[in-house]
């Protein structure tokens, strides 16, 4: 049977991200160009792609601030575009210049504001145009009971509900949802600059598909950004095709320490993952002693026992899948941290580093490398935090972990966020809610040791484990749904589509 062509595709470079304060600063840059005029166009064009029925009423509904003059902006086009544009008015008079300019020109063109929304309405579109960026506090009173509507109406008649640069309610800097009454849109068309907070925590179920404007200007430009999205070209370089005249010795040493008693498929799933995503040779040390001597699905994997995998010459070492927390695991965690060679620490290696309190001291002296990749509640463990305080600033945390342990980290969830040491940050977009199952990051684990022990560095390893392993899932889910969705079945699609990175960046 021939083999089925290895598909191609094109990088995708890092999209820069900026939190509000960044934002400001590059409208203040481009303070000369009509910004809201252009940001109200946008806005028009997508509505226009988004009705199904070009005679249904639009609601826009605008509030009393710059978000608003946008919404002023896009009714006016409407308008003239022939579209039923109702516009319903929030808030008091006291607008900025921009938003009160927009709205004369709106009301010059023959608009009309109402100030309530109309009851006999089927709506073929609803906008949420109240508040953008900046917002840090719960949508109360009128505001509250607009977004709650807007929600109902929306399903009521099945239309789609699109978010001007922000859905209201939402934190733009963090994702975090502030309060009940928050947005939640099918679309949200951001201006200018992409916001972390449309891509992580509660941002992503509150922005629908996500659409970006950028009003013509070049930020990175103007501003220099606060943080990226993960981007194939991050990692671009390193995506390399393998000399002819090759053999295992030159694709490095993975070891894997895990596999405490009753934990063993961690171990084992982390190590399948290290081999199928190209490490050389790939050990596994057990804590268990009645493991196997072999994995009978995966037989080229090395399976030792735990303290005789850490007298071998490994390139990189990913501890924790499976590991325990009795005195054993941590004594060969104290072992493991002491060797001069790039160190992952996930799951059980977290919670003993979160305890233990000369560990952490350890890990944050290691000259060689290390890359933490938590959960929100391993997060929490290692900062003396709570699960919610964690959720609330991703970014934050992910960031404090970095600093306080002198590592790479991945804080895992809805837009996994990567921090470096030097106090950069990056947001992960791919991954769907399937990944949300036993196993799996103990394939990433398995996946970023063996990018290192090839010759990676730390972040970009980091990065392009993460990437590819959300991308892997995405695949996945693509063909078969997300429910039911395996660890196991993203490590042989995970190859598939790295040799497919490899084969694009090379052709």
């Amino acid at each position: 049977m021939p083999h089925s062509p290895i598909p191609t595709r094109t990088l995708t470079p890092p999209a820069p991200l900026y939190r509000a304060e960044g934002l400001r600063a590059l409208e203040a840059a481009a303070g000369d160009q009509p910004l809201m005029q252009r940001a109200g166009r946008a806005a028009a064009d997508l509505a226009d792609q988004l009705m199904r029925d070009a005679q249904q009423p639009v609601l826009v509904l605008a509030g009393p601030g710059n978000n608003g003059g946008d919404g002023y902006e896009m009714a006016m086009h409407l308008r003239a575009r022939g579209h039923d544009a109702r516009l319903v008015i929030t808030g008091d008079s006291r607008q900025p210049p921009d938003a009160i300019a927009a709205r004369e020109r709106f009301l010059a063109a023959g608009g009309s504001e109402l100030k309530d929304i109309p009851k006999q309405a089927c709506w073929g579109l609803i906008v949420d145009a109240l508040f953008g960026i900046g917002l840090q506090r719960p949508l109360t009173g009128t505001f509250a009971e607009l977004a709650r509507e807007a929600n109902r109406l929306a399903r009521r008649d099945g239309c789609p509900l699109l978010a001007l640069d922000c859905p209201s309610g939402l934190d733009a800097d963090t994702g975090r949802a502030l309060g009940d009454a928050v947005i939640r849109a099918t679309h949200t068309l951001t201006f200018i600059a992409a916001k972390p907070g449309l891509l992580t925590a509660d941002g992503p179920d509150h922005c629908g598909e996500l659409s970006l404007a950028t009003l013509a200007l070049d930020a990175p430009a103007l501003v220099p950004p606060d943080g990226s999205v993960v981007g194939d070209a991050d990692f671009a370089h390193w995506l390399t095709r393998r000399s002819r005249n090759s053999h295992k010795g030159r694709h490095g040493n993975a070891g894997l320490l895990g596999g405490a008693p009753g934990m063993l498929g961690a171990a084992l799933l982390a190590g399948r993952a290290a081999l199928q995503l190209g490490a050389g040779r790939c050990y596994v040390g057990c804590l268990d002693e009645q493991a196997p001597a072999v994995d009978p699905l995966q037989p080229e994997l090395m399976l030792r026992s735990a303290a005789a995998l850490l007298t071998l010459p490994l390139d990189a070492l990913a501890a924790g899948p499976g590991l325990g927390t009795d005195s054993e695991a941590r004594a060969l965690l104290e072992r493991a941290c002491a060797l001069q060679i790039p160190l992952l620490l996930d799951a059980d290696a977290l919670n003993l580093l979160a305890v233990e309190g000369d560990l952490d001291v350890a890990v944050a002296q290691r000259a060689a490398p290390t890359v933490l990749t938590p959960h929100p509640a391993e997060a929490a463990r290692l900062l003396d935090s709570s699960v919610a305080e964690v959720q609330a600033d991703r970014i934050a945390a992910a960031l404090e972990l970095a600093d306080r342990f002198n590592a790479h980290v991945a804080l895992k969830g809805c837009g996994t966020v990567i921090a470096t040491p030097d106090n950069n940050w990056m947001i992960n977009t791919t991954g769907n809610p399937g990944m949300g199952s036993a196993g799996m990051g103990d394939v990433l684990s398995g996946i970023v040791v063996a990018l290192i022990a090839q010759g990676w560095p730390a972040g970009e390893a980091l990065a392009a484990g993460v990437h590819l392993h959300g991308a892997a899932a995405d695949a996945l889910a693509a063909r078969i749904g997300e429910v039911g969705l395996t660890a196991g079945e993203t490590i042989p699609e995970a190859r598939r589509l790295f040799n497919a990175w490899i084969a694009a960046t090379n052709a």
